[in-house]
């Protein structure tokens, strides 16, 4: 899941919509059974779920959370699902990550999606379980929880959070909210180059036509690669002395920054 950046939302009760979205170009597809889903569609939903010919590898199944009534129906499905990972909304405890785990009976990659007070500050303990790799947003439902504005300056700290806990898990970087504005495919993008800069590596969307622009805020530009090349080049051919390159120092960090650069390119390439 390194790679993943674009992770698109798919109601579960829609199998009309699960090729396409597949062939959106979105490196992974969840299929919703939680907010997407009206209760009463919930077994529908599961059951259009396990008739599906696709692709499994790029799958994401988002469940219900551990607090609804549909989560004892939703672990019995997933025994019988061949999905490649699950996400579990509102996470707040690692006892319901390791009863995902557990119910799954099989390697499983486990997404906590944290969109509450008590997720962000059990958040440690949720990367702890086996198979949590890594955490994703809810900004809308976080918003709500602590009676704020679902805004960017509003959640900024939250966002931080997120990002220096998973680091501290030894997690991937985690994937940011939504942008629920389906008319103008460039928020997203805008909203993904933020939050790239803070140090998330992927993000959540509702529609196929915001998979390009979020695709392309996290992949380096022309010029990010450009400078990269011409950093590595330099220490390569430097001396014991200090190296500088458009009139900047050259130090260790530097030249980590244009490593990691020159990866992220590899993977938005491949």
């Amino acid at each position: 899941m390194s790679a993943d950046v674009t992770f698109l939302f798919v109601p579960a009760d829609r199998p009309d919509r699960f090729g396409k979205a597949l062939a959106s170009g979105a490196d992974r597809v969840i299929l919703d059974l939680e907010d997407a889903v009206r209760p009463e569609g919930k077994a529908a939903a599961r059951a259009a779920i396990m008739a599906a010919g696709i692709d499994w590898s790029r799958i994401v199944v988002r469940i219900n959370d551990a607090a609804s009534p549909f989560f004892a129906d939703d672990l019995a499905f997933l025994a019988r699902c061949a999905a490649a990972a699950v996400m579990l909304p509102k996470a707040e405890t690692p006892a319901a990550l390791e009863q995902v785990r557990q119910a799954a009976g099989r390697p499983l990659e486990l997404v906590a999606q944290v969109e509450t007070a008590r997720g962000l500050a059990a958040l440690p303990a949720l990367l702890s379980v086996p198979g949590a790799s890594r955490a994703a947003f809810g900004h809308l439902d976080f918003a709500l929880d602590i009676g704020a504005a679902p805004e960017w300056e509003a959640l900024l700290l939250a966002r931080s959070q997120l990002v220096f806990h998973s680091r501290l898990a030894g997690a991937l970087p985690p994937v940011d909210s939504i942008t629920p504005d389906l008319s103008d495919p460039a928020r997203a993008g805008a909203d993904a180059d933020a939050a790239r800069r803070l140090g998330f590596g992927g993000k959540l969307l509702v529609h196929p036509a915001q998979v390009a622009p979020v695709a392309r805020a996290f992949a380096p530009t022309e010029a990010e690669r450009a400078w990269a090349e011409r950093v590595l080049a330099a220490v390569a051919q430097g001396t014991a002395g200090a190296v500088s390159v458009d009139g900047r120092m050259v130090d260790r960090p530097v030249e980590e920054a244009a490593r990691r650069i020159l990866a992220r390119a590899g993977q938005s390439d491949a």
